[in-house]
């Protein structure tokens, strides 16, 4: 797919079919989230991939507390690479941001639904969050930046939606 057209096509799945990815697929696209750009290439961002079902379940129920829901925030999505950034280096929040944008690009180009879903932050500051980084050999002090789940879509691709008005402005 051109870069380009990867870009202006790519949209938030949420709705997914239970089919688990291969394993290739997703570590293509975790491989994609390593190559963002970040700050003086500290590459101060991890990504924690989850396909087993009970974690991510688990996952998935910190989640919908923060929301105070019952619901899967996860919208059943077999896959969810969690994105966290050591919280030490002054740009860990953009730098993750930009490997969040590379998981969504690179599913999209491989035909791979995904969305960005929040509350990392509240869950992995969690007591709860915090032992599940543990029990994963996890130390350090990290802090959640975004899940990117991911899934076969269950859906069509939602058309785009318009785009704001001055959005763009030129100093020419």
């Amino acid at each position: 797919m051109d870069a380009m057209q990867n870009l202006l096509a790519r949209r938030s799945i949420r709705k997914y079919k239970p089919d688990m990815l291969p394993r290739e697929i997703i570590e293509k696209i975790a491989e994609a989230g390593t190559f963002a750009p970040t700050g003086k290439n500290q590459q101060s961002p991890i990504i924690v991939a989850v396909t087993n079902k009970a974690l991510r379940d688990r996952m998935s129920a910190l989640n919908a507390a923060v929301l105070e829901t019952d619901s899967d925030p996860f919208y059943g999505a077999p896959v969810v690479l969690v994105v966290l950034a050591e919280r030490s280096n002054p740009n860990h929040v953009y730098d993750g941001a930009l490997v969040m944008g590379n998981l969504m690009l690179a599913a999209h180009a491989l035909g791979v639904g995904s969305c960005w879903i929040n509350r990392a932050r509240q869950v992995y500051d969690s007591e709860e969050g915090k032992v599940i980084l543990r029990e994963l050999g996890i130390e350090g002090d990290y802090e959640g930046i975004g899940n990117c789940i991911l899934g076969y879509a269950d859906c069509e691709l939602p058309e785009a939606r318009p785009r704001k008005e001055n959005w763009v402005y030129w100093a020419e």
